[in-house]
């Protein structure tokens, strides 16, 4: 291995313990929210609220963020997410009540952005094509260590330890803008050499960038895949562990469907993309992912009283998020007049979208509880999204060799 390519794989572990870090934080405050319910008088509307706040920050922010990170690069444009979410997940430490504490939940979403974009165009300025899928399945894996850590060290070891939720998000907030120094210093070789796009900021140029994803019909076909993905993926953990608990399964083991959902995703993720590289088959891969997916979630939904049954069908839908979750970040790069330059745009752009369906699904499956009494409708919609994946797949064009 030369030099260049190690400073490259460092580059990606860094940014891999980035995405962890931001799921960490970014799920601190779900793991918590019972005592911040308690301490801050919080209704449970504006606790959904918080829970929600950071995929909202998505849907106007996406695009610009990518725009952005094109233009400045993945180094700054994590380094700053880095600094941005650390302060801020710190600062919730300091809430009074809702008001503060949703700005500062904000202001978290805020610098998840650069790291959820900057790492797909940090991957496609340092590796080859070909690599791609591997080299997102990396940083993916290090979003799911970061997310399943809130819950199983955040909680019941940190808490505890630090005496309570407002010193464990104040010292993990501060261990963030720490690691953001190390990111700087770590990745200092990579800066001129595989970064910055020099366009500028002017209103043409952005325009015309914004254009060329915008008008990019398999751009169009990932979008419907990323809100179908992102419904799913927020729909049916948000519900999981209570779609157990009505079956009459103990609240310590329905807890533990998390768990099976993430080694699921685990699974898809060291699998599928790195096949789809080797086999340069981008669209049977998506189409797969969809597949089990929607298959997965039928037998949830059939298997009321066969708990094997019920979690083999969660770890089918876990291995089909685990495989399209990283294709949503590696397919732009290979896309006709998107590639390298406009990597974060064009993620940004699913992501802008896609996280309607993030916040739809979980609500969709809510709503239809309460008009039928029963998690039926809200599983056969989740199902649904599954065809969709499957049907955009079919669809794209220009993404395998």
């Amino acid at each position: 291995m030369t030099q260049a390519n190690r400073w490259n794989y460092l580059a990606l572990a860094l940014g891999s313990l980035s995405y962890a870090c931001l799921l960490f934080v970014w799920f601190l405050l779900p793991a918590f929210l019972s005592p911040v319910i308690a301490d801050l008088g919080l209704t449970n509307w504006q606790a959904g609220i918080l829970v929600g706040a950071i995929p909202l920050t998505y849907i106007p922010l996406s695009l610009l963020s990518g725009l952005a990170i094109d233009r400045v690069g993945p180094r700054w444009g994590i380094g700053f997410g880095l600094l941005i979410f650390g302060l801020a997940g710190a600062g919730r430490s300091v809430a009074t009540g809702f008001p503060s504490l949703l700005v500062f939940t904000l202001l978290v979403g805020v610098g998840a952005t650069g790291i959820t974009f900057g790492l797909p165009k940090l991957v496609a300025a340092l590796f080859p094509q070909e690599k791609i899928g591997s080299a997102s399945t990396v940083y993916v894996l290090g979003s799911y260590a970061g997310s399943a850590g809130a819950f199983a060290i955040g909680r019941p070891f940190l808490g505890p330890e630090l005496g309570g939720w407002r010193p464990t998000f104040l010292y993990t907030g501060l261990a963030v803008v720490a690691f953001a120094l190390i990111w700087f210093f770590g990745t200092v070789r990579i800066d001129s050499r595989n970064g910055d796009d020099s366009r500028g900021f002017s209103l043409g140029s952005l325009r015309t960038d914004a254009r060329r994803v915008l008008s990019n019909p398999s751009m169009l076909l990932l979008v419907a895949i990323g809100t179908a993905y992102l419904s799913v993926s927020h729909g049916l953990q948000g519900w999981l562990v209570t779609i157990f608990e009505a079956r009459g399964v103990a609240p310590a083991l329905a807890g533990f469907t998390t768990t099976v959902l993430v080694a699921g995703q685990v699974v898809g993720a060291l699998s599928i993309p790195p096949l789809s590289d080797r086999l340069s088959a981008r669209r049977p891969a998506v189409i797969l992912s969809g597949v089990l997916v929607t298959t997965g979630t039928l037998t949830l939904l059939l298997a009321e009283s066969v708990l094997l049954l019920a979690a083999a069908g969660i770890i089918a839908v876990g291995i089909g998020l685990g495989g399209v979750g990283p294709l949503l970040r590696a397919i732009p790069v290979e896309l006709e007049e998107i590639g390298p330059g406009l990597t974060a745009t064009a993620v940004g752009f699913v992501f802008a979208v896609g996280e309607i369906g993030g916040f739809l699904g979980p609500f969709l499956v809510g709503s239809l509880l309460d008009l039928t009494g029963s998690f039926a409708p809200g599983l056969a919609l989740i199902a649904c999204a599954g065809l969709l994946i499957v049907a955009a797949g079919w669809r794209m064009t220009g993404v395998d060799s």
